[in-house]
């Protein structure tokens, strides 16, 4: 009975730890000052960026199975949903951004913006594509080469996202942003080194 209410609790924390992770960086956000001088589209974009931050710290804790209170395979199938929620809230935030500056965006997609953020962007963007498009593969490759470039992938997405969010000084409020950056290295540095060291011990 005890271990039972321990792995409650323990599973409550958990949650609870996600949540604020997840919305005290926005809500911090959504009380930026430097909202008053942004257009609706522009912040749209913005929070869109912002969302796809925050839910990146979902994705290796779901895909290792690591979310107390739900089976592998229905943590794995939520991974996929977020997946095409990651894609579609990039998407939305690149096109905001179009709508209020088509020339910023042309010079970010050409790797000839003057703000480092851009390139980086641009490179977690790319590989978020790719990876949508090998998850639509998957059964059409070899599962350790899909594992194997899937995770590749994965690696350039948290980094890229990481190094764009932080090089950025706008509307996220400092401190918790970088909270939110470590927690999505952290959580993926673990998933990956479950996995690897999963298929050591298969081995």
């Amino acid at each position: 009975m005890a271990a039972r209410a321990g792995g409650r609790t323990r599973s409550l924390l958990v949650w609870a730890v996600l949540a604020l992770a997840i919305c005290v960086p926005i809500a911090a956000a959504a009380g930026s000052p430097l909202l008053a001088w942004r257009q609706p589209v522009y912040i749209i974009a913005g929070f869109a960026g912002i969302g796809a931050m925050a839910l990146l710290l979902l994705q290796p804790l779901l895909a290792a199975g690591l979310l107390p209170g739900l089976t592998l395979q229905r943590a794995r199938r939520i991974h996929r949903w977020i997946g095409g929620a990651l894609v579609a809230l990039v998407v939305l935030h690149v096109g905001g951004l179009w709508i209020t500056s088509p020339p910023d965006v042309v010079d970010a997609l050409l790797f000839t913006s003057p703000t480092p953020f851009s390139a980086w962007g641009v490179i977690a963007m790319w590989a978020l594509f790719g990876a949508a498009v090998l998850a639509g593969l998957r059964h059409r490759l070899r599962p350790r080469l899909w594992r194997r470039v899937h995770t590749a992938l994965a690696l350039v997405i948290v980094a890229g996202s990481i190094v764009h969010a932080l090089l950025i000084d706008g509307t996220m409020e400092t401190v918790s942003k970088v909270a939110l950056c470590a927690l999505v290295l952290v959580a993926t540095l673990k998933a990956v080194a479950g996995a690897r060291a999963w298929t050591i011990k298969r081995r």
